[in-house]
């Protein structure tokens, strides 16, 4: 390595620890303010309050470091330009390129070690950090259980939903109980309102439910279904408040706690599910058309084609394939977002409503219909079959799109590295003399920007409006562009320490602006005088 290489890189040393460690920080303590009301009140160990903050660092670290980079780029390559470095460095025949070359093969180097860190360690702590969580939360569900989520009040047991739940009263709206402690049957209950409470001994959990029904669903004979109405129900859920218990073991993952290996394989499975639903709802869409019968809108305009995605976690995968040994390359995939089963997943109960599949919504859409009409027809079995697939299919969509973000989420955000390096280097250059105020403001925006598209853009894919690679990628993509722009520009300007601060920016925007407006003005006196 040249002397100036060392040089260069030395420079850089310094600004990226200290940004990294100023964001981390605050980044850090806003994610703990956050979940603050989870800790506190109820005599947590201080190991697992450290061990929930150690935890917390490693999505922390994976947002921050991109805007470290570009941090430290400004920075270095603005102190610099300002003391006539790069001015000498010209004069004695060295080239821009020679003095990006080394930053450009240091980001390269950041931006692999994030891909593997993103891919492995991110994953990892993730899921002890949600595993962490849940068994907090067990402790008092009380302070653990949130809305529109499906929350595990016992383990294995009962699961509970609230579309709305009041913290300061306890009051739940819209509630979704899902019992399976019972193997021989499947029970949920629905109920317009309820509210909960810890009994005297702090060891139960007492659910009072208001205005629902019970519905009871044999595992044996799942065509067969009891419905109960109720005014008032009170249910007890026993041992669920006792001492905090550590979970060594779980099997369950979202997509942000999984490995994109792991991800691809549940989007394979989820694509192959999709294809399947797809034959059998064409089919089933066809016969129900040949008879005439009335289909709803939303069977009509049913998505029929899989979500298209260039496949950079297969590559991946097949890449590491090739440096890893057989046995480090299986990874199993336990299970995916909202409980559904993968490849390789125990028998463990799913977190799902016990009426799921297609034939069995057929079977009770008809004993619905029995109770409204004398009999059951076979049309409307048909069209309850026909809307069970083809909730199948979005089901499906949504998947592969949830893990498509994930995958491509993983990846963009560590070559963000070195696109900020692209960037911040010809920026620091152009305006010498912004020093600190450039190096805030320019981050400020950048950040801002690039974040605003990151987070449109997963909320755009996972409903299926944009391909989960354009809209992961578009803001890298964005600024590379602008930054090989501003790297061809360079070259051809004259460098000098007089000028290039802030104010030649807005000096240059204002000057921009105000030619504008002269030229709209003379065009419409023109426009008067031809009058």
């Amino acid at each position: 390595m040249k002397i100036l290489h060392r040089y260069v890189l030395k420079e850089h040393v310094g600004p990226l620890t200290f940004a990294l460690t100023a964001l981390t920080s605050i980044l850090l303590l806003q994610y703990i303010g956050k979940h603050f009301g989870e800790l506190v009140g109820k005599g947590l160990p201080t190991l697992v309050i450290a061990e929930f903050f150690g935890l917390s660092v490693p999505l922390t670290v994976a947002l921050t470091l991109p805007m470290a980079v570009l941090v430290a780029t400004l920075y270095a390559f603005s102190r610099l330009a300002a003391e006539n470095e790069i001015t000498a460095l010209k004069a004695s025949g060295v080239s821009l390129v020679s003095v990006l070359k080394p930053v450009l093969w240091a980001a390269l180097g950041v931006t692999i070690v994030m891909i593997g860190f993103n891919d492995q360690i991110l994953p990892r702590s993730n899921h002890r950090l949600a595993v962490l969580q849940r068994d907090i939360a067990q402790k008092k569900p009380t302070f653990g259980l949130r809305e529109q989520v499906i929350n595990e009040v016992s383990p294995g047991k009962l699961y509970l939903r609230a579309g709305h739940l009041d913290e300061s009263s306890n009051m739940m709206r819209e509630v979704t109980i899902y019992d399976m402690a019972d193997p021989t049957r499947r029970r949920t209950i629905y109920a317009d309102s309820g509210n909960m409470r810890m009994s005297k001994g702090l060891t139960d959990l007492e659910l009072t439910l208001y205005d629902g029904n019970l519905q009871d669903v044999p595992t044996a004979t799942p065509d067969e279904l009891q419905r109960l109405y109720f005014n008032v129900d009170l249910v007890r859920v026993r041992g669920v408040g006792n001492q905090f218990q550590k979970t060594t073991a779980d099997s369950y993952k979202s997509d942000r706690e999984m490995t994109v290996c792991e991800m691809q394989a549940a989007q394979d499975k989820a694509r192959r599910d999709f294809q399947t639903a797809r034959k059998e709802f064409l089919g089933g869409r066809a016969e129900l058309q040949k008879s005439k019968a009335k289909l709803s809108e939303a069977v009509k305009d049913a998505r029929t084609s899989p979500p298209w995605d260039v496949g950079l976690g297969r590559l991946y995968c097949n890449a590491i394939a090739l440096f890893l040994p057989k046995k480090a390359q299986a990874q199993g995939v336990r299970s995916g977002p909202r409980g559904i089963p993968l490849e390789g997943a125990s028998s463990t109960p799913a977190i799902a409503p016990p009426v799921s599949s297609g034939k069995t919504i057929g079977r009770v859409a008809a004993q619905f219909d029995s109770t409204l009409y004398k009999g059951p027809t076979p049309t409307a079995a048909q069209l309850a079959l026909l809307e069970g697939t083809r909730m199948k299919l979005e089901d499906s969509a949504n998947l592969m799109n949830s893990y498509g973000v994930e995958i491509h989420k993983k990846f963009a955000l560590a070559v963000a590295c070195f696109v900020f390096v692209l960037l911040g280097a010809p920026i620091a250059l152009r305006f010498p003399r912004g020093g600190v105020g450039l190096t805030i403001g320019v981050s400020l925006f950048v950040f801002a920007l690039y974040y605003v598209c990151l987070i449109a853009g997963e909320s755009i894919a996972k409903r299926g409006l944009m391909p989960a690679v354009v809209s992961m990628w578009m803001a890298n993509v964005i600024f590379a562009l602008i930054a090989l722009w501003m790297l061809a520009k360079m070259g051809q300007e004259g460098s000098t320490a007089r000028g290039g601060d802030m104010k030649e920016m807005w000096g240059a925007l204002g000057g921009w602006t105000r030619s504008k407006i002269g030229w709209k003005d003379r065009r419409v006196r023109r426009e008067r005088l031809a009058a």
